[in-house]
């Protein structure tokens, strides 16, 4: 089976550069077990306005993300802090 690619948008990469080291290292480590079980996992849809998106769990952070399902494509829209990232993106 094709391996699932991720891409990042200009939005994320710049919240990713603005996050402390340790935390982006959290980030990146928790993306790449993402990438490599996202065949086993259950995606977890957003409602509303964010219903296209998906959201990642990193402790307080929230990766939002999108899927082709035909491309096999991860596309990582925004990360942010958990209290700030609906807010910020609306």
């Amino acid at each position: 089976m094709k391996r699932w690619l991720l891409k990042f948008t200009l939005d994320a990469e710049a919240d990713l550069v603005k996050l402390d080291r340790e935390i982006r290292r959290r980030i990146i480590d928790k993306l790449d077990w993402f990438l490599e079980n996202f065949d086993v996992i259950s995606p977890s849809v957003l409602s509303s306005e964010f219903r296209e998106f998906y959201k990642l769990r990193v402790g307080d952070w929230r990766v939002i993300y999108k899927v082709d399902w035909q491309s096999r494509l991860i596309t990582i829209c925004y990360i942010d802090r958990r209290d700030k990232i609906y807010k910020k993106r609306k």
